[in-house]
């Protein structure tokens, strides 16, 4: 596996990986009917704001993370590569390049990505009630991690 800094020829591979593990997401917070897919939510959510990293196993992407601002604002790894080291690999590069410093957010109900950032030495600091980020029609409540 590879971690690299995203290239404007990983979009189609990152529309795919967001729009099939983004939906994992919100059905295990009960949130599907908010999914947006990652050709508008890209835009609605600031992903090009700040840093994209992606890991590419043989030739193709498998996963997509992106900081900004200390915060870990996105990590998606495609459902056909889930518990392989691909998002703990992106985590930890993300944490890296953040000085160590990084904080993120969970959905409540997404226990998959709490117990990943559990397992990397991340804290629960507060449960944070509002509106889904990027469709915010919806109530969330989410997990903010330190």
């Amino acid at each position: 596996m590879n971690v690299r800094p995203y290239q404007n020829s990983d979009w189609p591979q990152l529309c795919e990986i967001h729009d099939l593990a983004r939906k994992d997401e919100l059905r295990s917070s009960g949130l599907l009917d908010a999914f947006l897919p990652l050709e508008q939510a890209a835009d609605n959510e600031g992903l090009f704001s700040g840093v994209i990293t992606v890991a590419v196993v043989g030739d193709t992407v498998r996963g997509f993370a992106a900081t900004a601002g200390g915060e870990l604002t996105w990590l998606y790894v495609h459902p056909g590569s889930y518990r392989m080291g691909i998002g703990r690999a992106l985590l930890r590069h993300a944490i890296q390049a953040n000085g160590g410093n990084l904080s993120a957010e969970a959905l409540v109900g997404n226990d998959a990505a709490l117990a990943l950032y559990l397992s990397e030495g991340f804290k629960v600091v507060r449960r944070s009630d509002g509106k889904l980020a990027g469709n915010e029609r919806y109530a969330a409540s989410a997990y903010v991690l330190q």
